[in-house]
């Protein structure tokens, strides 16, 4: 019998195995991948976990099974309050931002020498929108003192509202400040205004169509997708502001202005109850995945898509 010689391989060298079809872009996206397991996917898995204990960081946590979530729906009063205050939070001011990013997208949607200057100016509110030293700053436009009344004034009415102070216009600052940094779906509301054929408008000014007639029988249909877009983005900023109620008004008066976010960060570093803070988590997590899932589901009826 004759022996087969085995014929030994080659080792392939480390730009073969990059040259290899598809293993180059997953050496590319492994930091996302390390970060999104390491700094997302895992946290979010242990605070799942956490929700289900007693935990107040400094000592092991106690399993107690739905004991967190009783207590969140039935026995915490001031739950329902801040979920309250949030909601009222995100109904006005995600459709509000979204009216003025709409507004302004029009007026830019014109090539000029100054376009992309304005573009860059009304962008600017949502990158430094909700940095710290914003919110100290719009704190003290509406302080009784501040701009706001001063301005007032000037053009002659009287005024010395203390703006923070009041339940019923507290909140309404904190809702100015959020229709103020519309920059980002400013900028998406005119990417999609661009995409808008001319000879739809041409067609429907030869037919006698108005301004008015070609923006609700073309502009905004053929930006319903775009619309979506933004509507499900801003509804999630919505849930997730902090920063606003956290350094302008600390909730106050009267838990007017404490916004979710900031009742779920106090129950888990002030009080010491993370796993409780980590209930609440996840009941928000609930909440928007609801909302989108409902906005997704009924977008047939009234998203436009060419296709």
């Amino acid at each position: 019998m004759s022996k087969q010689t085995s014929v030994p391989r080659k080792k392939k060298s480390l730009g073969q195995i990059m040259n290899t079809p598809g293993v180059a872009g997953y050496v590319f996206i492994l930091p996302f991948i390390i970060g999104f397991l390491a700094f997302l996917a895992l946290p979010m898995i242990l605070s799942f976990g956490f929700s289900f204990t007693r935990y107040n960081i400094l000592e092991s946590p106690v399993f107690i099974g739905l004991e967190n979530y009783k207590t969140m729906f039935f026995d915490d009063s001031k739950f329902w309050k801040v979920f309250g205050v949030t909601m009222y939070y995100v109904l006005f001011s995600v459709p509000l931002r979204l009216i003025m990013a709409l507004l302004v997208a029009l007026l830019l949607v014109k090539s000029s020498k100054l376009s992309g200057f304005y573009r860059a100016v009304y962008y600017l509110p949502s990158i430094i929108g909700s940095s710290v030293a914003v919110a100290i700053l719009w704190k003290r436009m509406f302080a009784s003192d501040g701009v706001i009344n001063a301005l007032l004034q000037t053009i002659g009415i009287p005024c010395e509202i203390a703006w923070l102070g009041r339940a019923d216009t507290a909140i309404w600052t904190l809702i100015i400040l959020a229709v103020w940094q519309f920059g980002s779906s400013m900028l998406i509301f005119l990417s999609g205004l661009k995409q808008i054929p001319v000879s739809l408008y041409e067609a429907a000014t030869v037919d006698g169509a108005n301004g008015i007639q070609r923006f609700f029988k073309i502009t905004l249909p053929m930006l319903t997708p775009t619309i979506f877009f933004n509507l499900i983005n801003q509804l999630i900023n919505g849930f997730m502001a902090f920063t606003q109620s956290y350094i302008i008004t600390q909730g106050k008066p009267r838990d007017s202005t404490l916004f979710y976010t900031v009742y779920m960060y106090q129950n888990s570093f002030t009080y010491n109850k993370l796993g409780y803070g980590c209930a609440m988590a996840w009941f928000m997590v609930f909440i928007v995945g609801l909302l989108t899932f409902v906005l997704f589901k009924t977008q047939n009826k009234w998203v436009y898509y060419e296709s």
